[in-house]
């Protein structure tokens, strides 16, 4: 037949804990259980807090308690029955007087002062510090600290996608927007004859050989002419002018002028100078 520490300690292998995870569950140390595994029930307490320990321990490991504690009282240990205080009734006030007998079997040790009577009672409460004689209130410092903490990390996370977002958005400064020179250098100016392009308002120009039909060669001029401004063209043959806006321009050509044959942005060209085709 199995003592009572076999049957204890099998049924708590059999749960796969440890003592320590025991200890932690039922509240009670975890020495006082591998005492009650040994079949060691001096446990330096009274009787009271030793029964109520087995008791504890044997409904946590779902064994017959009953069968547990007869077993206990089996070995010698003598049922603990309470004291009946007695009763002074004063007017309307009950007042209970425990004899000393009684008040110290009641106490217990300081360094389980604060666990066993819970355990006594089968209901796991926590543990308060000690020679501390009301309840701690307000939260728990640890706790305070630990969300602190992840506030803080949040916090910085935050900052940090903020800014890698911030670099990677912004991109590289856009360059200012240059107008292209106004008159600018004819790739070929030449000794021979050459003609103007008088602007009667803004228009972008562009001149260049002229190889084929609609075909370009090489580019003579490019740039954009403003309101009353004039542009020397070297003529080197036949050439095509581009405008953005043909109206807004004038061919000039020894002292004569004549309008664009072509509005909008379109082009025309010229065999001879100084009169377009």
């Amino acid at each position: 037949m199995q003592t009572i520490g076999e049957r204890l300690e099998e049924a708590r292998k059999k749960k796969g804990i440890s003592i320590r995870e025991a200890a932690e569950a039922t509240k009670i140390r975890g020495d006082y259980l591998q005492k009650f595994e040994g079949n060691q029930f001096d446990i330096g307490l009274t009787e009271l807090y030793a029964r109520g320990f087995l008791r504890n321990y044997a409904n946590f490991l779902k064994l017959p308690t009953e069968r547990i504690i007869a077993d206990y009282a089996a070995l010698g240990h003598g049922e603990v029955r309470p004291r009946q205080p007695s009763r002074e009734i004063y007017g309307r006030l009950d007042i209970s007087v425990a004899s000393a007998a009684e008040a110290s079997d009641r106490a217990a040790p300081p360094e389980e002062a604060s666990a066993e009577p819970a355990a006594v009672r089968g209901i796991a409460q926590p543990r308060y510090p000690r020679g501390s004689s009301t309840l701690p209130t307000g939260p728990d410092p640890a706790l305070v600290f630990k969300y602190l903490k992840l506030g803080g990390l949040i916090v910085v996370a935050l900052i940090a996608v903020l800014v890698l977002k911030s670099l990677f958005s912004s991109g590289p400064a856009s360059a200012p927007s240059r107008t292209p020179a106004p008159a600018a250098t004819a790739l070929k100016a030449g000794t021979g004859a050459s003609y103007s392009i008088v602007a009667l308002d803004t228009a972008f120009v562009r001149v260049t050989h002229r190889i084929g039909e609609d075909t370009d060669g090489e580019e003579i001029f490019k740039g954009t002419l403003t309101k009353g401004q004039s542009q020397v063209i070297p003529w080197t043959g036949p050439q095509n002018v581009w405008a953005s806006a043909g109206e807004n321009i004038l061919i000039e050509y020894n002292g004569k002028r004549w309008p664009s044959l072509f509005t909008g942005y379109s082009h025309g060209h010229m065999e001879n100078p100084p009169a377009p085709r």
